[in-house]
């Protein structure tokens, strides 16, 4: 038997008001905006991780007022339903393909010409330069605020019989992206363009509704892909980035918070992107290393295929406005 009744109740009050102490403290901690991303990749993709390092540095440097809860492999949704919850407000912020983008907004469908740029460099020169700024910000009337530009490297053809020259493309059906230019790159080689969701891909290639797709290399790894379609043609006919968007009703919602956090967010969105890139050539390497270590058979196009390809694709630039012609002029001077 306790012969200390007093220090017990003393004890008891004690923690009672530690406890209510604590509550108050974790009340105080409470952010005073919950921001949701939405990311279609698996946990360990680039993307995935460069959104979550997003999430820390708002969360760091807004002092805990904002953060971000992202929200992977496609949790909220397929890129096409995302794009739609960003418009409205449903979703807050998202990273996105530019293939699934044009479909919102036509105007940045000259970013994903075939054979655009040289290479790379010349590709982050133009995004990093005043014509990437130009390009996010035209998404704003759509609802859309573009933050930054993620890479996704070179896009290429996989199919499951293999490829040795152009004249192996005819009658070919290739899932494309839903977005008109893949498409009309495809018609260009004699193929069948079908649209399908991305998620879906993997069971049309398996199932043989599909003869094949195109992608890059760390998605053609991490869907398994290339457990129906082994053969690579490594024509790297497109070079198409991809974007970190934010819905305007978020945005609003975040200088409502504090107009001084907008301005703390897009920098965070930056300094991801750079994060991202890094990232993105590390998995790419690693990824094209495990696909040949998988027995995956690779075809170089020789350079007469390659010159044919870039002469078939000239008819898409035909059909080109004035104004998207002399963007195309100035992205390739630069």
């Amino acid at each position: 038997m306790n012969k200390h009744p007093c220090r017990v109740l003393a004890a008891l009050v004690l923690l009672v008001l530690l406890a209510g102490c604590g509550g108050s403290a974790s009340a105080q901690d409470q952010p005073k905006l919950i921001l949701r991303y939405a990311e279609n990749q698996p946990e360990n993709y680039p993307t995935t991780r460069a959104a979550r390092y997003f999430a820390e540095l708002v969360e760091q440097r807004t002092q805990g007022n904002i953060r971000v809860r992202v929200y992977a492999d496609g949790e909220l949704g397929d890129e096409s339903s995302v794009l739609e919850q960003v418009q409205f407000g449903g979703i807050d912020i998202a990273r996105t393909s530019l293939g699934a983008m044009v479909v919102k907004c036509p105007d940045l469908s000259v970013l994903q010409l075939p054979y655009l740029y040289e290479d790379s460099d010349q590709m982050w020169r133009v995004l990093d330069g005043d014509i990437g700024a130009s390009f996010l910000t035209v998404t704003r009337r759509d609802g859309i605020v573009g933050l930054s530009w993620f890479d996704a490297g070179a896009r290429s053809f996989y199919t499951c019989e293999p490829i040795q020259t152009l004249g192996d493309f005819k009658g070919l059906r290739i899932r494309v992206q839903e977005n008109e230019t893949i498409g009309e790159i495809v018609k260009a080689l004699g193929a069948i363009p079908e649209q399908i969701a991305y998620n879906d891909v993997y069971s049309a290639i398996m199932s043989g509704k599909v003869d094949g797709a195109e992608n890059n290399w760390p998605s053609y790894a991490s869907t398994g892909h290339y457990e129906g379609a082994p053969y690579v043609y490594l024509d790297e006919h497109t070079r198409v980035p991809e974007m970190q968007i934010m819905s305007t009703v978020a945005v609003d919602a975040v200088i409502a918070v504090n107009p001084d956090y907008y301005t703390i967010l897009c920098q965070c969105a930056k300094e991801s992107a750079l994060y991202e890139r890094e990232l993105w050539a590390e998995t790419e390497e690693k990824a094209r290393e495990e696909m040949l270590e998988k027995g995956v058979v690779v075809t170089v196009p020789t350079e007469a295929d390659a010159a044919e390809m870039r002469q078939l694709m000239a008819v898409i630039y035909e059909n080109l406005t004035e104004e998207e012609l002399e963007i195309v002029n100035k992205i390739r001077e630069s």
